[in-house]
């Protein structure tokens, strides 16, 4: 008879908590992360000589913006080095400052996109539907955070959920280095779809396939990414609808009479 080890972990089971050692997950998550990181540094590091030039100069309000969510990356950056480390308490404490800082990308990245397209209102670069991106990206990144804090007490399905959580931010360089190889954005939902979100869906799916190899697919990770896609590909679609367009030129009008 096979012992248990001879079999290997069974790559059919969707686990609730994690039966192997925390260890063993420290690595993936730096290398998720790298990827995160290569991706956004390859996609705003093609735009930005382009973005010094823009006419009209896009507000300050971007600036903030833009530190703030680097720092987010950062910030998780050091949560992981913590653990790589052996430094555990510290990963623990310092992690009540991250909610804290999520309270402020949660205020800054729709102030951010409002105030891009109040700045091109009545010019061609008026693209008001894109709000859905960024409702989708912050829609996504606060609940799988709020989940990955629940979980906290459940070390495998709390370093999967913060890494997802993130992954809901990653269109925003993946579609940038897209838009440069690609300037011919597609009018199609579908294609729309691979061109803003292909970096969070090879993310997700490289993780995926990595822990059903391993044997480690947890639950609230299958259905967090689950839902994340599903909603950025809603979002897709919604970009192209007509009644969603009027709205948002509606509402960003609206807006930029109030000065906002």
């Amino acid at each position: 008879m096979a012992t248990a080890s001879a079999v290997g972990p069974s790559r059919n089971v969707l686990h609730t908590r994690g039966s192997w050692s925390t260890r063993d997950d420290r690595i993936p998550s730096a290398v998720w992360l790298a990827i995160l990181w290569a991706g956004m540094i390859a996609g705003f590091g093609v735009d930005f000589p382009g973005f010094l030039k823009q006419l009209p100069p896009p507000p300050k309000v971007i600036w903030v913006h833009a530190f703030v969510f680097t720092m987010w990356l950062v910030l998780l950056t050091a949560q992981v080095l913590f653990v790589l480390r052996d430094r555990v308490s510290a990963h623990r404490k310092f992690g009540w400052f991250l909610v804290f800082w999520a309270g402020l990308m949660a205020i800054l990245g729709p102030w951010a996109a409002i105030a891009a397209q109040i700045v091109v209102l009545n010019t061609q670069y008026f693209d008001p539907q894109f709000l859905i991106v960024n409702l989708v990206d912050i829609g996504g990144f606060l609940p799988l955070l709020a989940w990955g804090i629940m979980l906290r007490k459940n070390p495998a399905a709390h370093r999967r959920m913060m890494i997802l959580s993130t992954i809901a931010l990653a269109d925003p360089g993946f579609a940038r280095f897209t838009g440069w190889l690609w300037p011919n954005e597609p009018h199609s939902p579908l294609l729309w779809f691979a061109y803003v979100f292909y970096g969070n869906v090879l993310l997700i799916g490289l993780m995926a396939a990595w822990d059903w190899w391993r044997g480690r697919l947890m639950r609230s990770f299958v259905a967090g990414a689950m839902a994340l896609l599903a909603v950025e590909f809603i979002g897709s679609f919604l970009y192209f609808w007509g009644p969603w367009k009027s709205a948002t030129a509606a509402f960003v009008t609206a807006c930029a009479n109030f000065h906002l």
